[in-house]
């Protein structure tokens, strides 16, 4: 085993509190067979955090295969042949527990927040299911209905699904990214018991999964708790699909989705660097003046001032090969279609008007000293629980190889400055680069 400790200090000089008093002990290794383990200690409350993460998302399927990650995230689920599904269940929420799961572009996320004297309990379940999963026709056809009706509610029914499943599918061309998380309906129905058995035993290997461990306990007594649960577990060969290079965008890009909606929605999006890049720190500040929040400036304008707009959000979606920079609008509802396409083209104008702004006039020092002010309070937010610190270690571990990221980007954010977001606007914010989406009522067909 190698082992690895480590503890971050975090101390800023802008805020001397009460950053400065935060400590996060962190101690990292690895078994034998590839499992990396977090541990991070906190007798704060009698909790505790365990997470399990797999480096496989959507972007790891195959052609003709789209959804199959995300399908696991429910197949994990369903039972192994010492807990059914119903057991497994029930004898987290007798013991206090709650879990959840959640699936990426990139990773896999399963968690039990639960009391800190039975962690020994969720180390049995979830060292179990992650070698003994129950994969059956009878399990897959009974997930593959939950997972199609999940399409259906959250993209298919929905006008803000729909854009977000067009807003990959027309940034990217070649990579993986442009297929949804949830999968196509076709390639749900496609998946077989050989295929989902392939994907689990090459996917949910130890050497490609992180386990965090955040709470009440000793780090002694938990290491040979893990050592008994997950250290006869053997690796996997983990053949990956080749994933392209997404070509440079030269031209901008536009679709039309009507949907049976009241009003006009607007998306313009921009391909930017992936999560790793220290320019995301400039784009997410970028954002937040543009579109984060009712103090915004195409919130004040297109909301308040103008009032053809009755909402506005812009944000990054950051993924590990790379990144995407998103404004929506939705638009005041009108009678006819003739004033529905007047609004469109002004609002239209105002967003690239903005975005020009921002590209070729420094943005002033208090209105990103106020967004680094909003950073900064969230990350301390989000440290302030341990189901929190233990989602921030596994995070950063994941995306990055390297969970002590959470430190040193926080501090890119605080030592972001004008001109680095003038010139990261300049690089990634050309017209051509622009990629543009409006869901329309099918009325206006």
């Amino acid at each position: 085993m190698r082992y690895l400790v480590l503890v971050l200090l975090f101390s800023l000089n802008a805020f001397s509190s009460p950053l400065s008093q935060i400590k996060l002990p962190v101690e990292k290794y690895e078994l034998s067979n590839g499992l990396t383990v977090i541990l991070h200690e906190d007798h704060s409350a009698p909790l505790v955090s365990y997470q399990t993460w797999f480096h496989v998302g959507s972007k790891d399927e195959e052609v003709h295969y789209t959804g199959l990650a995300h399908f696991f995230e429910h197949m994990m689920f369903k039972g192994t042949p010492k807990y059914s599904g119903t057991e497994y269940e029930k004898l987290l929420r007798e013991n206090g527990a709650s879990n959840n799961a959640f699936t990426t572009r990139d990773y896999t996320g399963y968690y039990i927040n639960l009391p800190s004297s039975k962690i020994e309990l969720a180390m049995d379940l979830e060292s179990d299911r992650m070698q003994n999963l129950l994969i059956t026709k009878e399990n897959m056809d009974s997930e593959r209905a939950v997972v199609k009706e999940e399409r259906r509610f959250r993209i298919e029914n929905k006008i803000i699904g729909l854009l977000f499943e067009k807003i990959y599918e027309i940034a990217y061309t070649v990579h993986p990214y442009r297929w949804p998380v949830v999968g196509f309906m076709e390639d749900l129905d496609r998946t077989d018991v050989a295929k989902a058995r392939e994907f689990y035993k090459r996917y949910y290997s130890p050497n490609n999964a992180i386990l965090v461990i955040a709470g009440d306990f000793k780090i002694s007594q938990v290491k040979k708790l893990i050592e008994k649960y997950y250290g006869a577990m053997r690796p996997q060969e983990i053949k990956r699909p080749i994933i392209l290079k997404e070509p440079e965008q030269k031209v901008q890009r536009t679709a039309f989705i009507y949907k049976d909606i009241q009003n006009d929605y607007l998306s313009i999006s921009y391909r930017i660097p992936p999560a790793r890049s220290p320019e995301i720190s400039n784009i997410e500040i970028m954002s937040r003046i543009l579109g984060d929040g009712n103090s915004s400036r195409l919130y004040k304008k297109l909301v308040y001032d103008l009032q053809l707009a009755t909402s506005v959000s812009a944000f990054v979606m950051a993924n590990q090969d790379s990144s995407l920079f998103d404004i929506i609008v939705a638009l005041k509802p009108t009678a006819t279609k003739a004033e529905a396409d007047l609004i469109l083209e002004k609002v239209k104008q105002i967003v690239w008007s903005e975005v020009l702004k921002i590209r070729n006039q420094p943005v002033g020092d208090l209105e990103i000293a106020k967004t680094q002010n909003q950073i900064v309070k969230e990350f301390i937010d989000d440290l302030k629980t341990i189901s929190g610190k233990a989602h921030a270690l596994a995070l950063n571990e994941t995306l990055f190889g390297d969970y002590s990221r959470l430190l040193s980007d926080i501090d890119n954010y605080m030592r972001v400055r004008p001109e680095d977001i003038r010139n990261t606007a300049k690089r990634y914010f050309q017209i051509e680069q622009a990629d543009v989406i409006v869901g329309r009522p099918e009325k206006w067909r």
